[in-house]
């Protein structure tokens, strides 16, 4: 099927949550037009923008202090958008929207499999890639702990071998930590707190996606195939979450 349309937030993005009006957001594109615009649009918004030509120049600046959120483009000289985000992602989970072009399936597949939270396909709306990049803010802030009073969604959680706890944002499988994104994080959670029931596409949605965004099932599964990944880095035999084609996935206790 096509696009959903999201309805309602998840309880977690419910709570009472501290807004950062001057998040630094990273833009990285070698698209100077792109670049202008963009920065112009979000400073207008209230953020800090930092802009780079390359994801070379992205890196080294990367290197030295992180943004909380960075925008790439995949296709761009010196290190294109790919091999930025797998770098980025051997040391931090920080969000990362892919642009992508508007007809290669294939980017936006390797980018979710690869980590990024989301994408958004040029040529794009700049009040769309607005909307993005608060969801996914809005959705690190919650997983960071910025949430007013204990729910069930910041409580330790435990299930078998796994152990989440959503104020430290921190995952482990056997005693060995796993560093997940936070779409990763938020999918993982709404599984595991229900082990044996399963979780349609749909409501998998409402838990990783925000307001006025539109996404489909493949996205979710990318999302899912990349979590599989991560804990098999720590556990070959991780086979907690089942497929149930046609329907879903569902969370077994080992």
């Amino acid at each position: 099927r096509g696009g959903k349309k999201k309805k309602k937030k998840t309880d977690i993005i419910r709570a009472v949550i501290r807004t950062d009006p001057m998040s630094k957001i990273a833009l990285v594109d070698d698209d100077r037009n792109i670049l202008t615009s963009v920065s112009i649009t979000l400073e207008a918004e209230g953020f800090e923008v930092e802009t780079y030509n390359d994801g070379q120049q992205a890196l080294d600046a990367f290197n030295k202090k992180l943004p909380d959120m960075a925008v790439l483009d995949i296709k761009m000289p010196r290190m294109d958008g790919m091999d930025l985000l797998q770098r980025l992602r051997q040391k931090t989970s920080m969000p990362v929207i892919f642009l992508t072009s508007k007809d290669d399936e294939i980017d936006e597949v390797l980018g979710l499999r690869m980590g990024a939270d989301d994408y958004v396909k040029k040529p794009f709306s700049q009040r769309l890639l607005v909307e993005r990049i608060r969801a996914l803010l809005r959705r690190q802030e919650a997983v960071d702990g910025d949430i007013v009073g204990e729910t069930e969604d910041t409580k330790i959680m435990e299930r078998g071998e796994l152990t989440m706890d959503p104020l430290r944002h921190s995952v482990s499988w056997k005693g060995q930590d796993v560093t997940l994104t936070v779409t990763e994080f938020l999918l993982l959670q709404a599984l595991a707190q229900r082990p044996g029931f399963v979780k349609s596409r749909d409501q998998l949605m409402d838990v990783a996606y925000d307001d006025q965004v539109y996404v489909d099932d493949r996205t979710i599964d990318s999302h899912i195939k990349r979590l599989r990944k991560k804990m098999r880095t720590v556990d070959r035999d991780f086979s907690a979450i089942e497929t149930l084609y046609g329907i879903g996935y569902r969370y077994n206790e080992e």
